[in-house]
């Protein structure tokens, strides 16, 4: 039970970051570049708190995870420029939770019983369906397609990033507290790679500290979460905070949607948090 509740906390710590660095403002390159900094603030003060043991197999494995997230976080900000911020969060979220739950499947045997399978399947289903949902009323004109193509593709690229991030660290069986470090400088090594030619060190980074912080607790609570419950099962409810960044999108920001692409995205949404949930009980 414990590793579902800070499975949870995640998905509300993960589900408000588009959110928050969309009303801070700034680019995708300013935005990654905050967060990263921000995220290592958060490591450094939890790792003189706890003090983890720090091998080179923990450092290797943690640079290298955040070198992967810093990939998927710049491309998932980038993605918002073309698809927005409600349509950017479930498509994302839909690949991650395939992505995480074919590793989880194949590479960990997560799922190994009947039902296990069976209930996991028809998640899997729901969440394709999901997806597939909220990109629907995308396709109007020339340029919607063209930004709905663009904007597929870049998210492709982040859920290799966050989903080769999540991976590692249970592929090697590496402690949440440990990771916690290592992973941040790897973020900060990656983001600063990825963005720097863009010059990124502006007031909208600065912002961006904040969202960092929001998410570095959200991944101190799944790193927890991974060794209890398992990868398809943390991640997957991490992910059912979808519904904060979604709505907050079309209602907070205002984002412009017809009514039938608004009722899309939610039914769409609702279909993402009902497979990651139907995942949680393979665990059961």
């Amino acid at each position: 039970m414990s590793g579902i509740l800070l499975a949870v906390i995640t998905a509300a710590c993960w589900g408000s970051i588009i959110l928050v660095s969309n009303k801070l403002g700034g680019d995708d390159n300013s935005q990654t570049f905050g967060t990263t900094i921000g995220a290592l603030i958060f490591a450094g003060a939890v790792f003189l708190f706890v003090r983890p043991e720090l091998s080179p197999l923990v450092w290797g494995a943690g640079l290298a995870s955040g070198a992967l997230w810093s990939l998927g976080q710049k491309n998932q900000f980038g993605a918002v420029k073309y698809l927005g911020v409600a349509k950017t969060t479930p498509l994302s979220t839909g690949l991650q939770l395939i992505g995480t739950s074919f590793f989880g499947i194949v590479v960990f045997n997560e799922w190994s019983t009947g039902v296990q399978i069976t209930l996991g399947i028809i998640a899997l289903v729901l969440i394709i369906a999901g997806a597939v949902m909220t990109s629907w009323g995308q396709k109007e004109g020339n340029d919607e397609s063209k930004n709905l193509k663009k904007g597929l593709v870049t998210l492709l690229i982040s859920t290799v990033g966050f989903v080769g991030y999540v991976v590692i660290i249970n592929w090697l069986e590496i402690d949440g507290w440990s990771a916690l470090l290592p992973q941040a400088l790897g973020m900060v090594i990656g983001g600063t790679a990825l963005t720097i030619k863009n010059k990124p060190f502006n007031k909208y980074a600065v912002r961006n500290l904040l969202t960092g912080l929001i998410w570095a607790a959200g991944n101190l609570t799944l790193l927890l979460s991974l060794p209890k419950i398992g990868v398809a099962t943390s991640f997957s409810l991490s992910q059912t905070g979808i519904v904060i960044s979604t709505l907050g999108g079309i209602f907070l920001l205002g984002e412009k949607t017809s009514k039938k692409q608004t009722i899309l995205i939610i039914t769409g949404c609702l279909l993402i948090i009902a497979g990651g949930v139907l995942i949680g009980f393979t665990k059961g």
